[in-house]
């Protein structure tokens, strides 16, 4: 089963999104740092139409959609890196899971405090960035030095591993995440055994505020979150060539006790056709 990490600063939402994505009240949201230690998890069932197509024409009794496991990560600090307070931990979690959805405050409110004083999502992305760089870094230059010996022997297998570390430190000495890596077919199968945080395929979900989803949804870029989406979007397929949603978590954690049919009369009583979550 696959596996998505849920991950962000304190105070952005990540709580509230794993919520709303599998529909209960599993994991405390709260306005303070750290009210997520030990990781919340749950699975949820996606719905494809196609199933219904493939069953119809094999004529199978059962249709068993495909199945996800979002994992609720505490909070990233500055020191996490290094394994400080509980970076091991979140490191740990992160390690574990597929893929990794990166949740991106774009919404002011005052009553809502953020760990550094002000909105900047650009900012916020890369203290996670970095930090999961810095551990891929270090992974990957201890890996180097067990090279060492093996190297020096003449083992054609260390040789090959060696290439294949030197291109990625290099690649991440550049400030790009290990994704991005311009390796072949053999070097990216022999790269997984590294098991890099960064070589995780990566999402990234904006989230803003109920009056702001609302103005998107009707194309309205006077809003300011408008222009944090717009910068997260542009840094996602620039240096992750991947996508970047809007969400509001908010809206979200609302519909969690409505039944589907009074989900869509609240959303298009906003005139809000998806708040992302169907998306991610």
């Amino acid at each position: 089963m696959l596996s998505a990490g849920i991950v962000g600063l304190p105070n952005v939402g990540k709580s509230t999104l794993f919520n709303a994505v599998t529909r209960t009240h599993k994991a405390p949201a709260e306005n303070y740092p750290f009210c997520t230690i030990d990781p919340n998890v749950g699975v949820v069932s996606v719905p494809d139409p196609r199933l219904e197509k493939i069953a119809a024409i094999s004529h199978s009794k059962k249709i068993v959609p495909t199945a996800i496991q979002f994992v609720d990560i505490a909070g990233l600090v500055k020191g996490a890196s290094a394994g400080e307070g509980l970076g091991n931990q979140f490191l740990h979690h992160i390690r574990e899971v597929d893929a990794i959805v990166q949740v991106v405050r774009c919404f002011e409110n005052s009553e809502v405090h953020h760990v550094s004083g002000t909105i900047d999502p650009i900012r916020d992305i890369e203290v996670i960035n970095t930090k999961l760089a810095l551990a891929d870094l270090a992974s990957l230059q201890k890996r180097r030095d067990r090279l060492h010996k093996p190297l020096h022997a003449g083992d054609k297998t260390a040789k090959i591993e060696n290439v294949i570390v030197e291109k990625l430190l290099t690649h991440l000495d550049a400030g790009k995440p290990a994704i991005t890596a311009e390796l072949t077919p053999e070097e990216k199968a022999i790269a997984r055994g590294f098991f890099l945080l960064t070589s995780k395929p990566t999402i990234f979900a904006c989230n803003v505020s109920e009056f702001a989803l609302v103005a998107i949804s009707k194309g309205d870029s006077s809003n300011p979150a408008a222009r944090y989406v717009d910068l997260v979007q542009e840094y996602a397929r620039y240096h992750f060539a991947t996508e970047a949603i809007v969400i509001s978590a908010q809206i979200e954690s609302e519909l969690v006790d409505l039944s589907e049919q009074e989900a869509l009369e609240y959303l298009c009583g906003l005139g809000v056709e998806d708040t992302g979550v169907h998306a991610l």
